[in-house]
């Protein structure tokens, strides 16, 4: 694969990041019950089956049209704040990528940049609030500096997602239920930027095979 992100792509990665986000609920559901409410992980698993099986039975002529069927479901379906966040990131990449067939390497980059950039907007969170913001951020970043080779970018962003996601275990939360703890929030990883950095993955192994 060089450049391009297709339907067959897109379809692939969210049931690679549904079979990923299932075996890893009850990881989400840990961390999230140190910091949280513990649901993370079931609200997750619950989301993307139900996406999944939205997307089994529909025909989707367009990104957009398949995009926004994802963002909907998990609006719908995850409960918690998770919910709105990843639900918006997809109704975004929906808008972005509406009308298309395909993506370029630079085209995905804007559209999850967009995607990214409406979860700031909706969770009002910033690098370093402790939140999926400190996964995306960096990991957008290295996508954007990947140059056109779509393999390589979508790893690099996959990679640096993981790092960074470890890396929000000694921040203090601000933002979230996990903020209500103050000082103990420190020493958890959150469990948004743990799940962001499976759906980066989901998506770098949907490249790297394609």
């Amino acid at each position: 694969m060089g450049t391009s992100f297709t339907l067959k792509e897109a379809r692939s990665w969210i049931n690679t990041a549904a079979a990923d986000i299932e075996k890893n609920s009850s990881l989400l559901g840990d961390l999230d019950a140190a910091i949280g409410d513990g649901d993370h992980g079931d609200n997750m698993a619950r989301g993307f089956t139900a996406v999944v099986k939205k997307l089994d039975t529909g025909s989707f002529a367009e990104l957009g049209a398949l995009f926004k069927t994802v963002g909907m479901t998990l609006l719908s379906t995850v409960g918690g704040a998770a919910g709105p966040l990843y639900g918006g990131f997809f109704l975004t990449l929906g808008k972005q990528s509406a009308g298309k067939t395909e993506l370029d390497t630079p085209g995905l980059a804007t559209a999850l940049e967009a995607g990214v950039q409406d979860i700031k907007h909706r969770g009002k969170a910033v690098l370093g609030d402790k939140t999926m913001v400190d996964a995306l951020t960096p990991a957008l970043a290295a996508f954007k500096s990947s140059g056109d080779s779509l393999p390589a970018a979508t790893r690099a962003a996959a990679e640096t997602a993981a790092d960074a996601a470890e890396k929000t275990s000694p921040l203090l939360a601000r933002k979230g239920r996990a903020s209500y703890l103050g000082e103990r929030s420190i020493g958890h990883k959150d469990p948004g930027a743990a799940s962001s950095a499976i759906l980066l993955q989901a998506l770098a192994k949907v490249c790297a095979r394609a």
